[in-house]
């Protein structure tokens, strides 16, 4: 059974709209293979879309939704939507084992039993409440910011392609002169990434919500707020510094979900640290190999250094080179102190600077694949034990599904 607390699966490339995936390559082949691959030759969307293309491809999120439906229903999984997660019941018998969780829909509270629980959650919350050790922010306890994207139609196709570079890292976007303005207070960041998703239709991942904890209800309801009143003076800056694509357009959606970075990072097994990506580290239980840099959004007062060009806009990342990548522990996946409960997604046994690496969509399906598996074989063993899985066989039956494990 997956249980979902959104109508749709997918997290942020669906309810979220991020317009583009990440890359799927390491410069030179696909190395986010298996399901992820399948999920992304599944989803390129033509005529415009070069289907030999593997990094920063567009998504329709419509189509996206449909293909998870159909590939997760085909397995024989059963799909509760609009299910939250609400509590944890821990066995009589040992602390370390999750006897059931406790969720809330339509139906009221039911209780569900499982040998093995997969966190997909994005903040562990399954995990923490089972009592699993986390950490999370910086050393003051900031986030990375959250972006709230968007969608925009109508808009000139022409005119959008051959017209000015949006983009945040190009020093003459249009995004400098309207934060110089003055005149959209909620244009505050530099940060501003676009793809055309349909006829007419550009997806944006833009602007930045400072200071929302994604654990926290209300924080994350606030950001949501601040979130449509940006993409409503996106639409405006737009129609007014680049009319040539956007002085029709019209802001046809905004996210579900808000769009987060950051959240807790829960104690595994082992902590992927900063480390082993600069030295492009192997492991022997390694269940998937991640190419993508480290990619940690500015705070309030980078950003602003950012805009006075006292930094360059990457200064805080790191690029690998061509056919580079590291890869990820299974035992980050497994928490200390639990035997029946993995995390797959952004929360994972990391250290901070290596999450703004792997939080992203690619490497996330693969991670989800490798727990999902790990999990039917924990399931069946008769210790049912996640730290006793033997990783041996679970790379070989990735392998058999068509994971790059070099």
């Amino acid at each position: 059974m997956l249980i979902e607390g959104t109508g749709a699966l997918g997290g942020m490339g669906t309810s979220g709209l991020v317009p583009a995936w990440c890359p799927f390559s390491d410069k030179e082949k696909i190395i986010y293979g298996g399901l992820a691959q399948k999920i992304f030759e599944l989803s390129k969307m033509p005529p415009h879309i070069d289907k030999a293309a593997m990094d920063w491809q567009p998504i329709d999120p419509e189509l996206l939704k449909r293909i998870y439906d159909d590939l997760v229903i085909g397995s024989g999984a059963k799909i509760l939507f609009n299910t939250t997660l609400c509590g944890v019941e821990k066995s009589e018998n040992s602390e370390n084992v999750v006897d059931a969780i406790i969720t809330s829909n339509k139906s009221g509270l039911s209780a569900y039993r499982a040998k093995v629980f997969v966190d997909c959650t994005g903040d562990g919350d399954l995990a923490v409440w089972a009592g699993a050790k986390y950490e999370m922010g910086d050393d003051s306890g900031d986030f990375q910011p959250s972006s709230h994207c968007f969608v925009l139609s109508n808009v000139d196709e022409y005119g959008y392609r051959h017209g000015q570079n949006l983009h945040g890292g190009n020093p003459k976007s249009p995004i400098y002169e309207i934060i110089k303005s003055g005149k959209y207070p909620h244009l505050n960041s530099t940060h501003l990434c676009s793809n055309i998703i349909g006829p007419a239709t550009v997806g944006f991942n833009a602007g930045h919500i400072w200071d929302i904890d994604s654990t926290d209800p209300f924080s994350v309801a606030s950001g949501l707020v601040t979130g449509r009143k940006t993409a409503a003076e996106y639409r405006e800056a737009l129609a007014e510094f680049f009319p040539s694509a956007f002085a029709n357009s019209f802001l046809a959606a905004t996210g579900p979900l808000l769009g987060i970075r950051e959240s807790r990072r829960i104690m595994g097994d082992y902590v992927l640290t900063i480390e082993d990506y600069i030295d492009r580290r192997s492991f022997d239980d390694e269940i998937c190999r991640n190419s993508y840099y480290i990619d940690v959004h500015f705070n309030k007062s980078d950003e602003k250094r950012q805009q006075n060009g006292e930094i360059n806009i990457d200064s805080g990342g790191m690029h690998y080179g061509r056919g580079e990548s590291h890869g990820v522990p299974y035992r980050c996946l497994a928490p200390v102190g639990l035997d029946n409960v993995l995390v797959a997604g952004r929360s994972i046994s990391c250290d901070r600077k290596v999450q703004g690496s792997i939080r992203v969509m690619p490497v996330c399906l693969c991670m989800g694949e490798a727990a999902g598996l790990a999990a039917a074989m924990a399931a069946a063993s008769s210790e049912c034990n996640i730290h006793s899985v033997d990783t041996a066989k679970l790379r070989g039956r990735l392998r058999e599904e068509g994971a790059y494990l070099p």
